[in-house]
Formats: C-alpha cells, sequence, structure tokens
C-alpha cells in the first residue's frame, strides 16, 4: 500500500505559521499529525484553543492534529519527520531528536534557508547530525495562510531517493496540493534561500517608488543570480525556472504576505532592520540568508549585485537610496554570451 492511500503517522516539528499549515494540509490528505514546538505555551494555546490564533486565526485545528510538548513522543511511531523551524534552528532540532531514529525513518523539511554560521545547505547539514537516511526538502511557491485555507498550490519535493521525494509527494499531494519530485536537492534549496533574499530587494525598489518596470527587472535579474549561484553549487539549471525557482521568486518578490519583501519595504520607510522585524512579528529568513549568500558568492566568485547591495543594506549601514544607486551606475553589459 503507497503513502498516498494509506493513513500515516506524521510528525511536524515546528508550530509556526508554516508548520501548521502543513500539518493541516496533512490531516486534510488522512494523516495523523503530532505538532511539536519548542515554545510550549503556544502548544498549550493551540491545545486550548485548537486554533493557531497567533499565526493562523480562523482556522480550526483537526481532532487528527495533536499539539505535543515531548519531542520523544512526536517522534515515537512516526513514519516521517517534517521539520519546519527557522534555519537558524535546524541544526539544534535535528540534534535534540532522540537517538537513535529508526533506520527506515525519513526526514523532510520545509525550511528556506542556510546554516547561518557557515553557508551549508541543510541537507548537508542534517547528513552530517542524522548520518545516512533518506532526506527530502519541500520548497515552491506557497504562503501558509493560503495553503491553511485549502487555495490551489503547487510545490517539488526533492530528494536524493526517487522513492522518497514520491513519497513525500504523496503524502501533500491532494485535490487542491499539487507535489512535483525533482532529485535536485541542492537546485531547489538554493531557490528557496536566495529568493528571501531579492524579495528584500524588490520590496525596497517598491516601497522607494521605482514602480513596476524595476520590479520586473529585478526579478529577472534577480532570477540570473540563482541561476549563477545554484549551478555554481550543483544544482541543475532547469530546477530555477521551475516551481522552486522562478515560481517561489515571483511569488515572494510581489506579494504583501512575504515577510522578505515587508522587510524591504519597511527600510524603504527609513526603519532600520531591528524595529522592521518587531513591526513583522516574524522570522524574516532573507535577513539571515542575505549574510550567507553573499559569503557563499564571494568563496565561488560568483557575481550576485542585487544580492550584494541587499547584504550591505544589512549589514553595512549602506543605505537603500545608495545602494541603488550603486545598481544603477554598473557599467552597460551584454545580457548573454
Amino acid at each position: 500500500m503507497t503513502a498516498a492511500n494509506r493513513r500515516a503517522e506524521i510528525a511536524v516539528l515546528g508550530a509556526g505559521s508554516w508548520g501548521t499549515a502543513l500539518a493541516l494540509l496533512l490531516c486534510r490528505n488522512g494523516h495523523r499529525v503530532r505538532l511539536w514546538d519548542h515554545f510550549r505555551e503556544h502548544l498549550a494555546e493551540l491545545r486550548r484553543d485548537r486554533e493557531n490564533r497567533r499565526y493562523l486565526p480562523g482556522t480550526p485545528l483537526p481532532a487528527e492534529l495533536l499539539p505535543v510538548d515531548d519531542l520523544a513522543e512526536a517522534v515515537s511511531g512516526a513514519d516521517e519527520l517534517l521539520i519546519v523551524v527557522p534555519s537558524h534552528a535546524f541544526a539544534a532540532v535535528l540534534r535534540a531528536l532522540p537517538a537513535p531514529l529508526p533506520a527506515g525513518l525519513g526526514v523532510a523539511w520545509a525550511t528556506k534557508g542556510l546554516e547561518p554560521e557557515t553557508g551549508r545547505l541543510l541537507h548537508e547539514v542534517a547528513g552530517e547530525v542524522l548520518g545516512r537516511r533518506d532526506l527530502a526538502v519541500i520548497s515552491g511557491p506557497s504562503f501558509a495562510r493560503e495553503v491553511a485555507a485549502g487555495l490551489p498550490t503547487a510545490v517539488t519535493v526533492a530528494a536524493s531517493s526517487p522513492q522518497h521525494a514520491r513519497r513525500v509527494a504523496d503524502y501533500l499531494h491532494g485535490e487542491r496540493f499539487r507535489a512535483y519530485t525533482s532529485g535536485d536537492i541542492v537546485g531547489v534549496q538554493v531557490g528557496g534561500a536566495a529568493k528571501n533574499v531579492l524579495a528584500i530587494a524588490t520590496g525596497i525598489a517598491d516601497g522607494l517608488g521605482f514602480g513596476a518596470n524595476t520590479r520586473a527587472a529585478l526579478i529577472t535579474r534577480g532570477l540570473a543570480e540563482l541561476i549563477r549561484l545554484g549551478t555554481a553549487l550543483g544544482g541543475h539549471q532547469e530546477t530555477f525556472i521551475g516551481l522552486a525557482g522562478l515560481g517561489d521568486l515571483v511569488l515572494t518578490c510581489t506579494d504583501d504576505q512575504s515577510r522578505n519583501r515587508r522587510m524591504g519595504l519597511a527600510l524603504a520607510r527609513g526603519l532600520n532592520v531591528e524595529a522592521a522585524k518587531k513591526e513583522i512579528g516574524q522570522e524574516v529568513e532573507g535577513v539571515i540568508t542575505a549574510r550567507s549568500v553573499y559569503a557563499t558568492a564571494r568563496r565561488l566568485g560568483v557575481e550576485m549585485p542585487i544580492s550584494e547591495q541587499v547584504y550591505r543594506v544589512l549589514y553595512l549601514g549602506t543605505t537603500p537610496a545608495e545602494a541603488t544607486e550603486s545598481l544603477l551606475t554598473r557599467r552597460s553589459k551584454a545580457e548573454f554570451y
């Protein structure tokens, strides 16, 4: 019997908006979910209210979704682990998992970012902590609120094992949620991480009133940056014109549900990074990722001028206007060679 037609037990680790939305989706697909989070008071609220009022108000939690405090209890008997925590907490959650994990237990994540301290892709972190194991990443254009509401969505599930990619995709795939599979675990992760940096750039440009022409140019040239970085790291070029590349880039750059875009809008209004983060009230992955992307691009000799200016605004005190001027005054060059 396949994952698509049997009731699976899935542990979702991370009860923010995205983790809760995926837990709701899995329950709609007939699976049972144990939802764990580092913050016990948040889990107590979920049990009391049967709703994630903090991040997804108005969407009731089904009976098949069980918030649990204990990580070992969440993982026990699970058919799959799905990690949905910020990138800076990813390694810590892996190290906190009860050992040894069952040999056949697969691990997937929907975290979009790099390891902050090293700039490593998260499958490298997972491989180091967990050893040989089926690993998969879920990425693509997907706002949590729309997934929670059951609006049509499509994502990519990438794994080194085709069987594991198919199994995770089957857990997720439903009437209004399409899950495509890929073997490019590197490219899918690069797209999901680096697009957040470019969304900050687009938010800055829109906040400064530069208009639709500028936005289209930033998205297009940002895609070129994604492709250069992703292929330098071993990703496949076609991945970046798919859901996990262009699809996620367009979504994050153009809609104000994106925290990264809202960060750019706030910076353009004159707020500093900390004030903008406080106003947004949730993790803004692009702020952390900008530093990792900048360091990785320099190490590999990859030209990423838009991403570099975002890094300079976030960390070196460059103003949004100065960053824009720097991009506009770059010398003319051929688009393709």
